[in-house]
């Protein structure tokens, strides 16, 4: 059984102050007049509607003034680290968001930096993974799709918003190997970001795709996609219909964390600021409004908890990656 928990604590953050209002009030007023998170990927996807979703809870609550997002594309997320920490004086800022991807592609060599380059702040959510059809198709659970993928393999393709030996590609090879497929044989087909991952699977262009569940809820309950199967232990109430890897057979579970890192050298006393704020975050019910919404679980890690997380994050990634070939 693949049983990874790949962040039942997982990340949402609170980001780049131009400017740091002083120690928070204790009945829970603003911590920082302004949050700029910086998005490693484009529009749509889970680091996007993470970023988005956490300022939206920060500003409804009062504990921020106001947030702004800069989308930054590129290398798999290795533009917006590069970016991060080549200009970390000038960054001291901006927070980025971002998730279990930072350790596969370090582990992979797609960008030459990890998190111990950056000053971790907060873990915060985690989102689980799903694997999703276009509402046309006649595939409808995850038997019909292995059936598809039994009566031919290079017309099943799966997509997802990341590169080759990425966190939606292992996801679906983790899958399939569950399922007793061979896990070097699915026909994987990245793109930047999950927002066009999806449009390819809307349009067509792939039988399925490997997303995280709460990129595809708001589709699936409006009808536009069908989620066939879920990585969680139990259904997820934002879409109660969708099931489980394991109600179908396949003993496998996985979620994603998310969370926000600064630039390194990052001063301890905005470290300091930045999780005070997500930590309140927590108890407001603006938050638990954007969490109910996404289907995201709360897994808060801060500090050196975060750094432990991390760590043993890396070496289950690494064992999985190395059993299934591709590392």
């Amino acid at each position: 059984m693949l049983n990874i928990k790949l962040g039942r604590r997982a990340l949402i953050a609170a980001v780049a102050a131009f400017g740091l209002a002083g120690p928070v009030a204790a009945d829970g007023h603003k911590v920082l007049d302004s949050i700029h998170f910086l998005i490693p990927g484009g529009a749509g996807g889970g680091w996007d509607g993470t970023a988005r979703g956490t300022g939206e809870a920060l500003t409804g609550a009062g504990l921020v003034g106001s947030a702004s997002y800069e989308n930054m594309s590129g290398g798999g997320g290795g533009k917006a680290i590069g970016f991060l920490i080549e200009n970390a004086d000038s960054n001291h800022g901006t927070l980025m968001v971002n998730s279990t991807p930072i350790v596969i592609r370090s582990l992979t060599g797609v960008f030459p930096h990890n998190f111990r380059d950056l000053t971790l702040v907060s873990g915060t959510i985690g989102d689980y993974a799903a694997i999703v059809v276009g509402k046309e198709s006649p595939i409808n659970s995850m038997a019909d799709l292995l059936a598809a993928y039994d009566a031919d393999p290079s017309a099943t393709a799966i997509g997802g918003g990341s590169v080759p030996g990425g966190m939606d590609h292992l996801v679906a090879a983790m899958v399939m190997e569950a399922a007793g497929k061979d896990a070097l044989g699915v026909k994987y087909i990245p793109y930047d970001a999950g927002g066009k991952a999806m449009a390819a699977l809307l349009s067509g262009e792939i039988a399925a795709l490997s997303t995280g569940f709460s990129e595809a809820v708001d589709l699936a309950n409006a009808g536009e996609v069908k989620i066939i199967g879920v990585t969680a232990d139990a259904r997820v109430d934002a879409a109660p219909d969708a099931m489980t890897m394991i109600e179908q057979g396949i003993e496998t579970t996985f979620v994603n964390w998310r969370g926000f890192f600064g630039a390194p050298g990052l001063p301890a006393d905005k470290l300091a600021t930045y999780q005070d704020a997500i930590s309140k975050m927590y108890d407001t019910p603006e938050w638990e409004e954007v969490r109910a919404r996404n289907g995201w679980v709360n897994i808060h890690n801060s500090g050196d908890d975060f750094l432990t997380f991390l760590e043993a994050q890396e070496k289950a990634i690494g064992d999985l990656m190395k059993k299934l070939g591709f590392l």
